[in-house]
């Protein structure tokens, strides 16, 4: 249990340092994301983002686990 801590805590701080490089490569700002934006109202709905993050954090979660256990 304590190595798939850490595991996770690693792919955290390697996905916080790789962030920016994210945002500069259109993280956020996908096509499908719902922008509202009104006179004095901006609602973003990143649907497409989180659809994107949450593929790749199960696919590195599963290698993490494959790994550990073989």
């Amino acid at each position: 249990m304590s190595r798939l801590l850490i595991a996770i805590g690693v792919l955290l701080i390697v996905l916080g340092l790789l962030w920016p490089l994210f945002a500069r490569m259109g993280l956020g700002r996908l096509p499908g994301d719902i922008v509202i934006e009104r006179e004095n109202l901006r609602i973003h709905f990143p649907i497409v983002t989180a659809l994107v993050i949450s593929v790749a954090a199960t696919v590195a979660l599963n290698l993490i686990l494959w790994f550990l256990n073989r």
